[in-house]
């Protein structure tokens, strides 16, 4: 039986049918409605023996009303700065900050990021669908639900937690703390290591040949040994197995490796971001091992002297050349 919905003459006979004491199939029966239709109308409300058809009939205009009310994004000048923050990259998160801070005291003008994406993934249909989620870093047609994931690596030997990590690499207020980490190839063959400064944002590719421990160790070591060592204290890593040696590492370079807890990427989260920008030079697929290291360190150059809002729009280049120039007048003063 087709579902319609109740209207005031309905509800009425329901309430005499109700004093009658008849039953909810022989309402139904008489409606020409379903009996659930009809057993939800009477438990939704009230209790059978006082179901009222004026208060029933009140409470579902209310309802009505409610899903009629404007949706926030249906606000044409919210709509047109999401669209041109999706545009140029920002994340839902970014822009819900982004529209806290501009329009503090306008709470139609604030939405939460679970909003956006509801709106993303949801509300938006056809070709304007496609056309923002292309937008967000992870291009997936549906949005996917986080699982707990089981860990199958082995350990590492040896880690250092990033719990014991010095309270000033929190804080970035000094620079020489650094995150790490690879960006895979194709099916896993090929990679590249990214290497980013806490503070400064400043970013090292290194070029491997291989992906392995020993590989890995000696790569890192050999495109770090030029920096003077106040701005190479510690690195922050996963637990990727390519890092195993990094006790050796450490004896090496005098670098203390810390490690991640396991699925925890928002702990590296300026590397995480980093490699999520590099993803637009070397998309999932590529094949590394036939990407020639100039055409590495052009990529790396772009995205050193690209400006960065949390350095106050100075780029990753001219921060860190600071804190270079910063050290040799210190040392030069002492």
């Amino acid at each position: 039986m087709a579902y319609t919905r109740l209207n005031n003459i309905d509800r009425e006979q329901i309430m005499i049918m109700l004093a009658k004491d008849k039953t909810f199939t022989d309402i139904a029966r008489e409606l020409k409605r379903s009996v659930s239709t009809i057993s939800r109308e009477i438990k939704g409300y009230q209790a059978r023996k006082t179901y009222s058809a004026l208060t029933s009939q009140h409470c579902a205009e209310d309802l009505a009303k409610s899903h009629h009310t404007q949706r926030k994004l249906d606000n044409p000048l919210l709509l047109c700065i999401l669209k041109e923050k999706l545009k140029l990259r920002w994340s839902p998160e970014q822009i819900a900050q982004h529209l806290r801070v501009t329009y503090p005291d306008d709470s139609l003008m604030q939405v939460s990021h679970e909003t956006i994406y509801s709106y993303l993934y949801v509300q938006s249909r056809g070709a304007l669908k496609k056309e923002l989620i292309r937008c967000l870093r992870q291009h997936r047609p549906t949005r996917r639900t986080l699982q707990k994931q089981k860990e199958y690596r082995g350990k590492l030997v040896d880690m250092v937690s990033i719990h014991q990590r010095p309270p000033e690499v929190e804080d970035r207020n000094v620079p020489g703390h650094w995150e790490g980490d690879l960006i895979m190839g194709a099916r896993n063959q090929s990679a590249l290591g990214t290497l980013v400064e806490r503070k400064t944002r400043f970013v090292i590719l290194v070029p491997l040949r291989s992906h392995d421990a020993a590989s890995v160790r000696k790569a890192i070591a050999r495109n770090i040994r030029h920096l003077p060592a106040h701005l190479f204290k510690t690195l922050t890593y996963d637990q990727g197995k390519e890092m195993a040696e990094h006790v050796r590492f450490t004896m090496d370079t005098s670098v203390q490796v810390y490690f991640a807890d396991p699925h925890s990427p928002w702990m590296r989260g300026t590397n995480e971001n980093t490699n999520g920008l590099l993803r637009d030079f070397f998309p999932k697929g590529i094949d590394f091992s036939k990407v020639t290291t100039k055409r590495i360190r052009e990529v790396q150059h772009m995205i050193n002297e690209r400006p960065r809002e949390t350095l106050q729009w100075r780029t990753p280049k001219v921060a860190f050349e600071e804190e270079m120039r910063y050290h040799i007048i210190n040392n030069y003063n002492n």
